[in-house]
């Protein structure tokens, strides 16, 4: 996708991800919450919507890939963003290993045994390996199919909450439901809440496109609201079908719901949708038709969420290994394919196959709550400290609500109240599921372990400090650059410039962000519209990508609000850890009275870049 992204585009994306998780999460909270299931998703729902306010606001001031990882860079320093990018590791992983475990289950439709083991974990390490092959290759998916699928999903999921209401809700059952301290039990309760949090999967999607958004500080914030907004609605409406279909029974002696079965026991806790399905009422051609309705749309669903899930494992290792948080070797492409293929084959598809080994998915489930509240903390806490590092000055693009003023801070509510949530869910996690607990805590010691080995062997940099690319020269120079930067003005210099950048990234796997600057005059508010100037920017930024597509090299570009181009420019590389800044300048003659070589914008530049600086002087004006 280029950049051409607006709201729906992002929230359609976004609900593709967030809404498959409904297929497996239902089933999951299930297990624990039982007739409290609704409750429990309430509850999560607030939560998710703190958090949604926190990554609205961090991505709109960092629109960059990496989410609470970048957002802790900036606040903290890369300890702190190597825990939160480690954490997020671990949710990709889990992510694609609950995904495509869930994919033979509503595929049984046509085959029963891929309900049960061991059919259901060979169906699932089958569609990793074929993912992970795929994007080794290269091959992607369409992005008007995915956003075309999320909304048909989103649609078919209003359908199922109007039908069940129809045909089976009862406010009685829900109520007969509900056995306090006894079904579920209090600490049962407490895990419940963290583990609901599946519900959420892929909250991260928005950020990681805010790359490729028109607007990112008008766009991003309104598909986040958006996205909370639909993913509250279903999970607040369709429990309550789906605990109405299937109430809390006595099953062997012991209050339960088939919802929180295993298949072996009669029950649907590995295609929860498709047992609500079946208890709908429905009967003749009417089931038939909805059954195969539903699985082959959820198994498709599922599926792509997978493949979400191990391009974003490969996409968060590529920029750990970029900011030398990681082994450069995690970072190198494929000498055919120019994909990350190691990162793929080991983070993508070697570790989630081995979590789907065992066919637990209430570990799997719990393990990827764990990971996500201590990512989710990590970066409400960033936001916090964002907001009392905003005391020294400067705008801020985007400000998310309810905030109190006090002591010259305007403190987030909602990032403080999400963030003691997501932390007590994250200790109640540690505290209440042994296994998790191991199998989590070990992964974040050995990567920290890790972390700390390859900085002062291999990197020779401290563990707190943000490490600079190694220089080059000669021949080797252009190895070096993988995260370059150009800054784009009307005019032959900045085309020119464009094809100096792209022929030092050509075949080399870099990645190149032209950057347009609308300079606001100070007596306008930087949100103001520019019509005439955005429109003049947004073609010099067309042309950029046009000369990079020549070329072959991805151009994302980016539209900036600013008060003066030339710290904006400075800004963003230190923002994006640009290796190095290409600017046009057309060619002037130096006399006596002309003591800048360049223009205003190029010398300020060449003073403060945090990176290396080539000029590229331009003959024409």
């Amino acid at each position: 996708m280029e950049r051409v992204l607006g709201t729906p585009a992002l929230f359609a994306t976004a609900y593709g991800n967030v809404g498959s998780s409904i297929y497996y999460a239902l089933g999951l909270t299930a297990f624990y919450a039982l007739g409290l299931t609704p409750l429990v998703f309430v509850a999560a729902g607030i939560v998710f919507a703190a958090t949604a306010a926190t990554y609205a606001e961090g991505t709109a001031r960092f629109p960059e890939a990496g989410g609470s990882a970048s957002f802790a860079r900036h606040a903290f320093d890369e300890v702190v963003s190597f825990v939160a990018g480690w954490a997020q590791m671990l949710v990709y992983v889990v992510t694609v290993a609950v995904s495509a475990f869930f994919v033979p289950h509503y595929l049984s439709i046509f085959w029963e045994p891929l309900r049960t083991n061991p059919w259901d974990i060979v169906g699932g390490a089958i569609v990793i390996v074929l993912l992970v092959s795929l994007n080794v290759v290269g091959v992607q998916e369409a992005a008007k199919l995915s956003i075309s699928l999320a909304v048909v999903d989103f649609a078919t999921q209003i359908l199922l909450v109007i039908v069940g209401v129809a045909l089976v809700f009862s406010p009685a059952v829900l109520v007969d439901n509900v056995h306090w301290g006894v079904a579920p039990t209090w600490s049962n309760l407490a895990i419940a809440i963290p583990v609901a949090m599946l519900a959420y999967t892929g909250v991260e999607t928005v950020s990681n496109l805010a790359e490729e958004a028109r607007d990112p500080v008008r766009t991003v914030p309104a598909a986040y609201k958006l996205v909370a907004g639909a993913v509250f609605a279903i999970y607040f409406t369709l429990p309550l079908v789906a605990l109405s279909a299937l109430p809390v029974v006595e099953i062997d002696g012991e209050l339960t719901t088939l919802l929180a079965l295993p298949p072996e026991e009669g029950g649907y806790a590995n295609d929860p949708i498709l047992g609500v399905v079946e208890n709908l009422g429905l009967e003749g051609l009417a089931l038939d038709f909805a059954e195969t309705y539903v699985g082959v749309l959820a198994a498709t669903i599922l599926f792509i969420a997978t493949n979400a899930g191990v391009i974003g494992a490969s996409r968060i290792t590529y920029s750990m290994a970029s900011y030398r948080q990681l082994p450069e070797v995690f970072r190198r492409l494929h000498p055919r394919f120019k994909t990350p293929w190691l990162s793929l084959v080991i983070f993508a598809g070697i570790a989630p196959i081995l979590l789907l080994l065992p066919g637990d998915v209430n570990f799997v489930g719990t393990l990827y709550s764990l990971g996500a509240t201590l990512s989710f903390t990590v970066a409400h806490a960033a936001l916090i400290r964002l907001r009392m590092l905003d005391r020294k000055g400067g705008e801020v693009v985007y400000r998310a609500y309810p905030n109190l003023r006090l002591r010259g801070v305007d403190w987030p509510l909602f990032a403080i109240a999400g963030g003691l949530a997501t932390g007590i869910s994250f200790l109640v996690l540690v505290l209440q599921n042994p296994t998790t607990r191991w199998v989590g805590l070990g992964w974040m010691i050995a990567g920290l372990v890790g972390y700390v080995v390859y900085r002062r062997r291999f990197v020779r940099a401290g563990a707190r400090e943000i490490a600079k690319a190694p220089p080059a020269f000669g021949p080797a120079l252009a190895l070096a650059y993988r995260r370059i930067l150009v800054p784009i003005v009307p005019g032959q210099a900045s085309d020119e410039a464009t094809d100096v950048a792209c022929r030092i990234a050509a075949e080399r796997g870099s990645r190149i962000i032209a950057l347009s600057v609308l300079e606001v005059p100070l007596g306008r508010p930087l949100g103001d519209d520019l019509p005439e100037l955005e429109r003049v920017a947004n073609r010099e930024l067309d042309e950029a990508v046009a000369i990079g597509e020549s070329y072959g090299i991805p151009v994302l570009s980016r539209l900036e609000r600013a008060r003066s181009a030339g710290p904006a420019i400075v800004a963003e590389a230190e923002a994006r850890q640009a290796e190095i800044i290409v600017l046009g300048s057309p060619r002037r003659e130096l006399t006596a009275r002309r003591a800048q070589v360049f223009g205003t914008t190029v010398d300020y530049v060449l003073k403060q870049a945090p990176c290396r600086t080539l000029v590229v002087a331009s003959e024409t004006a």
